[in-house]
């Protein structure tokens, strides 16, 4: 076990073609100190910013990732497998060996500049938290807002971190300008639950403060229930939306858990170890979920599952958004105040002061 860290294990990679597995050989003490792992944390060189997707069923076809990993140690992330590509374990390495884009306020600045650029609202932070710990210190998901809000350009946000309040200033001025919108995710209010799955993440009140005071600011703000895990943590999907809605949300939305890839053995693995009286109920409504299997990757129903239980989840949760006064739609956000800035030199300067 590792002290501060979601995963129980740091298996190798898919593509890896030696395996690493640590085990027990009755050599090591019988109650060992908790381990500890330290962040790393490493430049990536970039050549663009902005990926694009034409998912059907991911509600956006751009979007920006300072970072790849997340630190937050959420042990249910979708975003794990991906570190396979990077020759690394979508266990432990995923949330100790973190790669950061230092250049990526200056890239998209120049992707936005090319006259052949054509807007679209940018979704922030759509794979890894763009306010995952390391951002106090690089300031790099600060640095696109800031050349959003020169070019007034149009972005949507999720985090589960209160960090994001550090970045209230912008944001109220996009919101003012109808160019913002941010979704919290608040996965449990039990804060022994949420610090099992989610150990370097925000505390449930601090994330529920989080969308008061973007709230208070102006700044529209919906809730996400994010995964819904039956047997763990579904039985508190009202209770998370009527909080949020007190809070001052207005919108709110769900998934349910999914396992690609490494992911499932690692959860399960979690399970045997934080929540063994629940482990084989919790798989077995998952699989109930997802046609017998632990996944599919259908996209039809990767987001919500299908069969009985994903449709009364399906239905309590469109009551409950009902009767707490969160189906607010935001609409669209504008792109009409898309610009170029001008730069110091450009011709336009010539007449500063005529």
């Amino acid at each position: 076990m590792v002290r501060g860290r979601g995963a129980r294990s740091n298996a190798s990679g898919r593509f890896e073609s030696q395996v690493r597995e640590a085990f027990d050989d009755g050599w090591t003490s019988q109650d060992p100190e908790p381990a500890q792992i330290r962040t790393i944390l490493t430049a990536e060189t970039a050549r663009t910013i902005i990926a694009r997707n034409d998912s059907p069923d991911v509600g956006f076809s751009r979007s920006i990732n300072p970072y790849r990993g997340c630190e937050h140690g959420c042990i249910y992330c979708y975003a794990r497998p991906a570190h396979a590509y990077m020759g690394l374990s979508p266990g432990l390495d995923f949330e100790s060996q973190l790669f950061f884009k230092p250049e990526a306020a200056r890239l998209l600045e120049k992707e936005l500049s090319s006259p052949r650029y054509r807007p679209e609202t940018i979704h922030i932070g759509g794979n890894t938290d763009p306010y995952q710990p390391v951002e106090r210190d690089t300031r790099i998901t600060r640095g696109v807002l800031e050349v959003m809000e020169r070019f007034g350009h149009s972005c949507s946000i999720i985090t589960k971190s209160a960090l994001i309040l550090r970045d209230l200033d912008v944001l109220a001025r996009l919101a003012a300008r109808n160019l913002v919108r941010v979704a919290i995710s608040v996965t449990s209010l039990d804060r022994r639950l949420a610090r099992s799955m989610e150990p370097r993440a925000a505390t449930p009140e601090r994330r529920i403060g989080a969308i008061e005071a973007l709230s208070c600011a102006g700044v529209p703000v919906s809730v996400m229930f994010a995964p819904a895990i039956p047997a763990l943590n579904d039985h508190e999907l009202e209770a998370v939306l009527e909080r949020a809605a007190r809070a001052g949300a207005s919108g709110a939305g769900y998934v349910v858990l999914r396992l690609p890839r490494e992911i499932k053995d690692l959860f399960r693995e979690w399970l045997a170890t934080d929540h063994p009286d629940r482990a084989a109920r919790v798989m077995s409504l998952v699989r109930q979920m997802r046609g017998g299997a632990d996944y599919d990757f259908e996209w039809r129903t990767r987001m919500r599952g299908e069969g009985p239980i994903a449709e009364l989840l399906a239905r309590r949760f469109a009551a409950a958004r009902k009767r707490f006064g969160l189906e607010g739609r935001f609409g669209g956000l504008d792109l009409t105040q898309f610009k170029v800035p001008p730069k110091p030199g450009d011709q336009g300067d010539l007449f500063d002061g005529a």
